[in-house]
């Protein structure tokens, strides 16, 4: 079976993400893998909105555009998203609009066979899983665990509306639905990024988050929040951006992992904060979650626009890591890897995020948690008998205790400062000292990152190069550009700052792939490489980039 790809299309409020997020399950239940992810207008109520649910018999993490099946719930959500629909496509709708469609009453059905509206959704949902060919049992289970809680009338309900909208959608494909998805072996979670995040951060040790909430990082500090008593990692919605992280770095001076979460306009407000995490050498993680700018730009939408600026952030100079993971699993592992390695190098740590990676949901098998686990830096305050927090070493890495740990005194100073911690005006000798120490261990994290991943270079004439959650598009890229005669390769950059030592194969034409007009990696690569560019593929309409896209711009080219 190849993937196909439902498309729920409807305004804010009238519940696609229910639709969705119960199909996704059901799918699940039956052994395949799922990849979700939707777009919305910034707003409460109206407006059109999309849920997409990609199926297939293996995991593939990245969005299509293009439906098989599109369910539309109202007529100006078929108004504009009817392009989507392909030829071979069929409508899901309540009124007859079109010959290759089905409609299905959901509203009708919902007040007059079973006394109320707000069962209008589980009509449609069993409509859907009647087209896709699945077994009405299969939806009936998730339904059951769903609806537990509210008592066995509404599961009961529930039940005869899922009925009612499959038996309708049954008659209805008669000839028209080829797909028949039969229970197969298989068995997936499905995640989202800012689901990943969290978990990861209790798994590596994180005791304490503060943010103030800002989409799409938001999420992140919700589920920390709501699962606090079973992850144990304290929480606390600051008053503003610059709040947050001084919190997180108060706690990290304390002795605590500790975190915070926003976007790129709070990213602005905490700029002030990284500088200082760099000046008192303090460990700290920042998830930087990207959307459209400048300004509130659009918020709920996608981009890849803050690269320069996180590596940039700061006034003066000291190191910092910059990571940007590709799905959910991996930004577990990244999350665990910053906290590690923040601890390590006692620096700030920027995990670059985005709309798309945060909101998506993904089939994800097995974590593999031995590929890095929780590992730990701190001194051991009985080894020293005069204790310097900020000891001159070849590293630049100095021992670190936090307040309490022992009997030793522990500064820190937002000033320059001598080995102890004490303020210095001391220009010739100390202060000299003090920022070769800071940058030697920008020589020991660029032996830490990770090099890009390289996919079919040897072949290529073509290198397609990207970063963050675009690695799954420009993979299918790949595949589509084989089918028109291109060969094509991959590099494709998830640890960002410091770059890695890495060496270009000679001969390629290489392209950035980018969701931002600027082409930011280029730039930031020509600059550290010396490396040049054949083109630019850049997305920056607040959409996630596709295979199908990533296409279609090249040729246009």
């Amino acid at each position: 079976m190849g993937d196909l790809n439902v498309v729920i299309a409807g305004s804010a409020g009238e519940g696609i993400q229910t639709i969705g997020a119960i199909l996704a399950e059901t799918v699940l239940t039956q052994g395949y893998a799922v990849f979700a992810w939707k777009e919305y207008e910034s707003r409460i109520r109206g407006g059109q909105n999309t849920y997409s649910i990609r199926i297939g018999e293996k995991p593939c993490n990245a969005p299509l555009l293009e439906a098989d099946i599109l369910l539309c719930l109202n007529e100006s959500a078929f108004a504009k998203y009817e392009p989507l629909l392909k030829d071979e496509g069929i409508l899901l709708a309540e009124e007859k609009v079109r010959e290759r469609m089905i409609a299905v009453p959901f509203e009708k059905i919902a007040k007059e066979q079973l006394g109320n509206k707000v069962y209008a959704n589980t009509v449609a949902v069993g409509a859907l899983v009647a087209i896709l060919g699945m077994e009405l049992n299969a939806l009936k289970e998730v339904i059951g665990r769903k609806f537990s809680k509210k008592g066995d009338e509404i599961v009961g309900a529930n039940y005869a509306a899922a009925e009612k909208g499959y038996t309708f959608a049954e008659k209805g494909c008669k000839g028209m639905c080829p797909w028949r998805l039969a229970k197969r072996q298989g068995s997936y979670y499905l995640m989202t990024g800012n689901q990943a995040i969290p978990l990861a951060a209790a798994y590596a040790g994180c005791r304490f988050i503060s943010a103030y909430p800002m989409t799409p990082s938001t999420g992140i500090i919700t589920f920390l929040a709501t699962e606090e008593d079973r992850l144990g990692v304290f929480t606390e919605q600051a008053e503003d951006e610059i709040a947050a992280i001084n919190m997180a770095m108060g706690a990290s001076y304390a002795g605590a992992r500790a975190m915070t979460a926003t976007s790129g306009g709070g990213f602005a407000l905490m700029v002030e904060g990284v500088s200082l995490a760099g000046m008192t050498e303090t460990p700290l993680v920042i998830v930087l979650g990207q959307r459209p700018g400048p300004a509130t730009g659009l918020p709920t939408r996608t981009a890849q626009g803050d690269l320069l600026f996180a590596i940039n952030a700061g006034h003066g100079e000291f190191p910092k890591l910059v990571l940007a993971p590709s799905d959910a699993k991996d930004a577990f592992h990244k999350i665990v890897r910053a906290f590690n390695l923040a601890d390590q190098y006692q620096s700030p740590v920027i995990v670059l995020t985005d709309q798309f990676l945060a909101d998506a949901s993904f089939s994800i098998q097995d974590f593999e948690l031995d590929k890095g686990k929780p590992a730990f830096f701190l001194a051991d305050p009985s080894r020293s008998s005069e204790y310097k927090r900020y000891q001159l070493t070849d590293d630049g890495v100095s021992p670190r205790l936090y307040a309490g740990q022992g009997e030793h005194l522990v500064c820190a100073d937002s000033d320059e400062h001598d080995e102890q911690g004490h303020i210095t005006e001391d220009l010739a000798g100390i202060a000299v000292a003090m920022g070769q120490k800071r940058q030697a261990k920008l020589k020991g994290l660029q032996k830490e990152v990770k090099p890009p991943e390289a996919v079919a270079l040897d072949k290529a004439d073509v290198v397609l190069m990207g970063w963050g959650s675009s690695r799954q598009a420009i993979l299918e890229a790949l595949s589509l550009l084989k089918q028109d005669g291109v060969k094509a390769g991959m590099i494709h950059f998830t640890e960002l700052w410091p770059l890695p030592d890495f060496t270009f194969p000679q001969g390629k034409n290489y392209w950035s792939v980018e969701s931002n007009a600027t082409a930011q990696l280029a730039r930031l690569v020509r600059s550290e490489y010396g490396l040049a560019f054949e083109g630019t593929i850049a997305r920056y309409d607040g959409l996630p980039l596709t295979g199908q896209y990533i296409r279609s711009r090249f040729h246009d080219h």
